[in-house]
This record gives structure tokens, C-alpha cells and sequence, in this order.
């Protein structure tokens, strides 16, 4: 007798057959009745205990979060609630489930009680739908890059250079910390450090894929990225995983076209094969809406907020546009934004990006030409001398979503950059090289894979959407 899971029982006919079954029970009514989980669905199945013939410890040990083996038949359910259930023949218990001590008991929980019983919290229906869905897009990933002629790559997690240029890095030693060898100046001697120079976890895979795109053509990474920033706030991860393209020979409007491609695919894989989860998941914020005020409401519907990319053309603005803008808005003009913006070179805030989206031109937006003080030394320079290549995906009710930028490929042009924002040649020797030998033009951007999450859920902590968060002052489990 092959073992089933809930769900495929659940699309079963309502044929007698014999049924194997493992999962944990979510509760136990009358003596009778088992709503029985096991991971694979949001819903139960129904199991009735014959409790007359059933030994009454066994029936004691069946508590909810108790792990039971049954055995029975699958039939047509006399209840409502359920087009079948499973008549049982013999349970054994597993693994008991002590109810006094249970956390996860059949209530409302918070989510703040939730994160701190993170190894527990996937036994609700919540958290089992998130990570459900999490693991669909992270496999329509790879499927979308696998189908479009991209090659994988696993770029190192310790690194000896700062792709980002913001400092903000966990230091990787094996140095002893109370003692470590020092040089003569009393300076922290890294010469004797395992790698022979100071060493820290990546903020990005990025310069390493450029690289092999140099090589291969199409590359993308998909790993853990680390960055070391002590903010508390719902959108800041110390540890989080990054998705990075990075495609020879393309220019910014490519780069442009294949974000917009990527992001309709994966959100629609999800759309089409998570369903369940995402109805679940939207029912809870709508019922979370009803208790705000009307103005702090969502005007979208999660599904309806992944139909509203899926289905809209991308508008594309050019930082330059975008600011005259909001100079001209009305939120900007009687002082509602946080952040007024009052000239050319201001840094956009999730303010700014979610009026434009949502507001000014109702559909997703592409900005791009950003002020060159304000982005990262590799982005390719402009012929205004002011301006890169660079662009930002902006979501409704999330802000940016992906960002990018055609990559400096002129050698000379990228040295001077480098010296200005005082980046060490030598520490960046290599990355330089490639354009030397055989430079083109290449294109690639950055996606935080917990901000796609969080906004295929409906999920308001990025700490919600990962499986153990690591933030600051926490590295639990």
C-alpha cells in the first residue's frame, strides 16, 4: 500500500480504497474526529476513529501536533466541510505531542509569538502557505532561467571585495579574538588570517557573474548575500538570498525587457500552480483590512496586485521625468510626503516609488538614468557625464523591487570612477581585466528574493517570509 499525501487524497473519487496516511494532527473532537495535516495542502483531512474499538491511551496520546501513522478507507464524507474522508482501521502514534506544553495550539496567534517558535510556526496554515509559495517561485526561477539559455552559478560567499561599496560587512577570521597578531603599527595583522588578507561575507554575487558572463554569455546566481546594517525594520534581513542575472552583450534596454519577462513569468507560475495558498492568503488581508481605517486599506487585492504586473505593460521614466513629477504632486506641493522633494539628485523614498506606481501612472514602473553620485561605482556612465545607466522596478505597495544597470565595460572610464569613491585597484585587479581583454557591453540587475516573497504573499515583515530570520541581536535556531 503506497503512502498518500492530504492533497492528493483530497482530488481523489470518492471510491473505497485503502488508504496509508502519516501527518500530524491539527485537532481531536469528540473522541472522534482527526484533522489531520501533513504539509501538502492548506487543508485537513477528516479521519473518524472508531473510538469504541480503539485502545483509550491511544486515543489520550492523540493531541494536537502529535505525529499519527493511520490506516483505513477512503470514502464519501457524511459531514459537510469535506467531499471525502478517512474511515479508520488502526493508528499509531508516532510521536507524542504534549498539549499543556504545545505552543501552537488551534488559535489565533501572533506573529511576533510565532517568530519566536519559528521551528513550529510552518504547522500553521499561514506560515505553510507562505513557505509553500516560497518554494514555488524560487523553483519558477530557476525554471524561467533554465528555459531562456541562462547557466547557474554558485558565486563564493566569502569574499575579499565590497561589491556594493557600502561597508557594512560581517568579517570572516579565524584569528584568535582575544589575541589576535597584530603589525607594527598595532593594527589587527591579516597576513596571518586563514586567507592571508581580510575577509568578509558577500553582499552580492554580482562582479563574480559579471565575469562569467564575460565567458558563458548568460549566467544568474540564486544564493545567500549578508549585510552586516543594524536596522530593525520590516524590510531588513542581516542574511537574505539575492537573484542576479548578469547577460553579455546586452544594454540597458534589454536589461529593462528581460526584468519585465522574469517578474510576469515567475508571478504567473505562481498565480497558476499556488492558488489555494494565494486565495488563503488574501482572505487574511482582507480580514486584516476590515479592522484599519479605511484611508491605511489596501486598494488591490493580492491577486489582484500579481494580475495588475502579470497584465500591464511596464512604464518606463526616466529619473529626470520622474522628479518634475512629484516636484508637481500634490502629496509633494501641501507637504504629505515624508521626504519633499525639492530638487534634481534627491534619493528616491518608498514613498516616491508607490506614488508613482500607484497613483501617477496605476501600472509598474521602470525608472531609469539615475544621478551617477547616487549609485554604485560600475554602472556605466552616460554622455551627459552626470547621469548611468541604472535602473529600479518599482511594485505597487512595495516600492523597488529590482535594480539594475548596464555595467561600466570602458576601462579607463571605470578607473577614474574607482579612484574617485577611493576603491583600491589592486583589490579589484581581476574584475578590471575583463576590460581589458575582450570588454562589451553587459547588462544585469539585482532582485531580493524575500521582497518577491513578501510581495506574492501579502506578508508585512520580510521576517515572515524566510524560514529562520536573522536580524539584529537574533540568530535563533
Amino acid at each position: 500500500m503506497t503512502s498518500k499525501t492530504v492533497a492528493e487524497l483530497l482530488k481523489s473519487d470518492f471510491k473505497s480504497q485503502d488508504i496509508d496516511i502519516k501527518g500530524w494532527v491539527r485537532t481531536f473532537r469528540a473522541n472522534r474526529f482527526i484533522a489531520l495535516n501533513d504539509g501538502s495542502s492548506l487543508q485537513n483531512i477528516q479521519c473518524v476513529v472508531d473510538f469504541e474499538n480503539t485502545d483509550e491511551k491511544t486515543l489520550k496520546r492523540i493531541t494536537t501536533g502529535a505525529a499519527v501513522h493511520i490506516k483505513g478507507q477512503l470514502i464519501e464524507s457524511q459531514g459537510k466541510g469535506q467531499s471525502v474522508e478517512i474511515k479508520v482501521d488502526n493508528i499509531v502514534i508516532l510521536g507524542d505531542s504534549d498539549p499543556e506544553t504545545f505552543p501552537i495550539q488551534p488559535k489565533k496567534h501572533s506573529f511576533e509569538f510565532l517568530r519566536e517558535n519559528a521551528h513550529l510556526r510552518t504547522r500553521t496554515n499561514t506560515f505553510s502557505a507562505v513557505m509553500r509559495l516560497r518554494s514555488t517561485l524560487s523553483f519558477a526561477i530557476h525554471k524561467y532561467f533554465n528555459d531562456n539559455g541562462f547557466y547557474y552559478m554558485h558565486t563564493p560567499i566569502i569574499t575579499g571585495s565590497d561589491a556594493e561599496g557600502a561597508g557594512e560587512m560581517f568579517r570572516v577570521s579565524a584569528l584568535d579574538p582575544k589575541n589576535p597578531p597584530l603589525t607594527e603599527d598595532g593594527k589587527v595583522d591579516y597576513k596571518e588570517d586563514f586567507f592571508g588578507k581580510e575577509t568578509n561575507l558577500t553582499v552580492s554575487g554580482q562582479l563574480e557573474a559579471e565575469a562569467y558572463a564575460m565567458s558563458l554569455g548568460k549566467v544568474y546566481t540564486f544564493g545567500p548575500t549578508f549585510r552586516a546594517e543594524n536596522s530593525n525594520t520590516s524590510r531588513h534581513l542581516a542574511e537574505f538570498w539575492m537573484i542576479e542575472p548578469e547577460v553579455a552583450f546586452m544594454d540597458l534596454a534589454g536589461n529593462m525587457d528581460l526584468a519585465e519577462d522574469f517578474l510576469k513569468s515567475v508571478l504567473k507560475y505562481v498565480l497558476e500552480h499556488n492558488r489555494e495558498d494565494l486565495e488563503f492568503l488574501e482572505q487574511r488581508l482582507l480580514d486584516e483590512d476590515k479592522t484599519k481605517p479605511q484611508a491605511e486599506r489596501s486598494a488591490m487585492t493580492l491577486i489582484d496586485k500579481l494580475k495588475f504586473v502579470i497584465d500591464n505593460n511596464f512604464k518606463r521614466v526616466s529619473y529626470t521625468e520622474a522628479i518634475d513629477i512629484l516636484k508637481d504632486s500634490k502629496p509633494n506641493k501641501k507637504k504629505q510626503f515624508k521626504y519633499i522633494i525639492e530638487e534634481w539628485g534627491a534619493d528616491l523614498q518608498s514613498e516616491h516609488e508607490r506614488f508613482l506606481v500607484e497613483k501617477h501612472f496605476k501600472c509598474p514602473v521602470i525608472l531609469f538614468d539615475y544621478p551617477a553620485n547616487i549609485k554604485a561605482f560600475y554602472m556605466r556612465l552616460n554622455e551627459d557625464g552626470k547621469t548611468v545607466r541604472a535602473m529600479d522596478i518599482l511594485f505597487p505597495g512595495i516600492g523597488e523591487m529590482v535594480g539594475g544597470s548596464q555595467r561600466e565595460e570602458r576601462l579607463e572610464v571605470l578607473k577614474e570612477k574607482m579612484k574617485a569613491l577611493d576603491i583600491d585597484e589592486e583589490e579589484l585587479w581581476w574584475y578590471l581585466e575583463l576590460r581589458k581583454y575582450g570588454t562589451a557591453v553587459h547588462s544585469g540587475f539585482g532582485l531580493g528574493f524575500e521582497r518577491l516573497v513578501m510581495f506574492a504573499t501579502g506578508m508585512g515583515n520580510i521576517r515572515d517570509v524566510i524560514p529562520f530570520p536573522r536580524t539584529p541581536q537574533n540568530a535563533d535556531f
